[in-house]
């Protein structure tokens, strides 16, 4: 038709064979245009089968009805806290997308209060993810179990492969309880949901991988708090370096001497002794001091030692501490007798009551046998006093123990008045001195007829009082 239209425009030869020409190669030129643009748009524009799939598409579709929902607002609130902060909640719709699943869910009470507080904070570290995921997922098994899954017979078990690859074990008893490896069930079909059931167990599932990785993890850090070791130290006594101290069993003795646990004088400090006491309890020494002390005054007769000891010195409070870290003494206890002979000259210096009860305590455990059976082997016999260097001499006399020399030797009078293994107190009949205040305290007397006073706690008080001109307040002291 549109060549009967242009034909009778042709009107030459010429004209004709032109647009014969163009009437034959213009369609193949169209074809191989358009044939063109099809290969370049099968390449530009992207083919429906070829599209990537969107992955919020193609992740399944979790509704209400849900057993994952289900979880998330039932009574096992603690798994399901556990579960977001493993990040498993997609990876379990990504399950349940798929297949049915079956939880076996731990009740609250077993996750709040069942499991050790070590290993519950082992799991929330963001540095064992892995393993709490794998302690979850080895909750979880693709299938749904119900009920009849169970063997009904004792001996019988059977095996589902949890989502940790760790295999769960089902077993009946003939009571009719079903366990799911060491947990028992209690809660059978707690929640059931068209895509999944959970059943309650009364305590948590632990994978061995991962009760091994929490031993590994605590045997690294009972080692890794190891204090670096500073640069060595010199004792000032000796100007030498301190050599370490040996290691010693729990419940032995201590290996330093009683004297580097001392503080210098009257006044406390915390005793640096390594012994087994302290921080570890295995003596109570402060309890130990006070039964005795309560000892001495229901046993009668040492009243002022007692006052002595807890209300004009601080001794009692260093004894104490000293037991406590594990050494032993043995208290020499004048009775009050022997206490009354002392004169307030000899109790006015300051630190003189501590100095007169240290010359008292020997650091042994002693009883009167042995202190006996001492003497009468080695015939005289030097103890150490907790009064460096002074020592007290022992010897045999009439059929018991004498301490001291001259007039200030003392009988051991009333034996064994408190021995526990760790303190030992004897009586004694008299206030013992080293021997060369002993001979200064006798000059003395003899040159000054000094008149005796009962050193009575009211009576130093009063004293100490009148120094600071506050005796007039206070009747007793007129």
């Amino acid at each position: 038709m549109i060549m009967l239209y242009l034909f009778p425009v042709c009107n030459s030869p010429t004209t004709l064979f032109s647009f014969l020409f163009a009437m034959e190669v213009f369609p193949k030129l169209f074809f191989v245009f358009f044939s063109f643009l099809a290969l370049v748009s099968a390449d530009l524009l992207p083919d429906a089968h070829a599209l990537p799939e969107n992955p919020i598409t193609r992740s399944p579709h979790v509704n209400s009805n849900s057993v994952l929902v289900a979880l998330l607002d039932s009574h096992y609130t603690e798994l399901a806290e556990l579960v977001e902060k493993a990040l498993l909640l997609q990876t379990l719709e990504n399950e349940v997308g798929h297949h049915n699943i079956t939880i076996f869910a731990p009740m609250n009470e077993a996750l709040e209060r069942g499991l050790d507080p070590d290993f519950k904070r082992f799991l929330l570290e963001p540095g064992n993810v892995m393993s709490l995921q794998t302690l979850l997922l080895s909750h979880i098994v693709p299938k749904r179990i119900g009920l009849h899954e169970w063997p009904k017979l004792a001996t019988e078990s059977t095996l589902h492969d949890s989502l940790a690859r760790d295999p769960v074990e089902l077993t009946s008893q003939d009571s009719g309880e079903m366990f799911v490896g060491s947990a028992r069930v209690i809660h059978p079909h707690a929640v059931n949901r068209p895509d999944g059931v959970i059943h309650g167990i009364e305590r948590l599932l632990i994978p061995q991988s991962v009760q091994q990785d929490f031993n590994n993890r605590r045997s690294l850090r009972s080692i890794s708090a190891i204090k670096p070791a500073g640069a060595p130290e010199i004792d000032p006594r000796t100007n030498r370096l301190k050599k370490p101290t040996p290691p010693s069993k729990p419940g032995s003795l201590p290996v330093l001497p009683i004297y580097d646990a001392m503080a210098p004088g009257p006044s406390l400090a915390p005793a640096p002794a390594p012994g087994p006491g302290g921080p570890h309890h295995h003596f109570n020494g402060i309890e130990q001091v006070k039964d005795f002390i309560h000892t001495l005054l229901h046993y009668g007769g040492y009243n002022e030692i007692a006052d002595m000891l807890v209300n004009l010195t601080s001794l009692a409070t260093e004894m104490g501490k000293l037991v406590s870290e594990g050494y032993v003494i043995t208290v020499l206890a004048p009775n009050d007798e022997a206490m009354a002979k002392l004169t307030t000259d000899q109790l006015s210096d300051p630190g003189a009551p501590e100095q007169i009860l240290y010359y008292h305590i020997i650091p042994e455990y002693q009883t009167e046998e042995s202190m006996y059976n001492a003497v009468r082997r080695f015939g005289k016999v030097k103890y150490d006093t907790l009064r460096l260097p002074q020592k007290v001499m022992a010897h045999e006399a009439d059929g018991s123990v004498k301490f001291g020399q001259g007039e200030g030797s003392a009988y051991l009078f009333d034996p064994d008045i408190y021995i526990d293994g760790r303190i030992s107190v004897q009586g004694i009949d008299g206030v013992l001195f080293p021997e060369e205040e002993a001979k200064i305290f006798s000059h003395a007397t003899a040159k000054v007829a000094a008149k005796p006073r009962r050193a009575t706690l009211l009576e130093v008080a009063c004293r100490m009082l009148g120094a600071f001109g506050q005796d007039s307040h206070f009747t007793s002291c007129h």
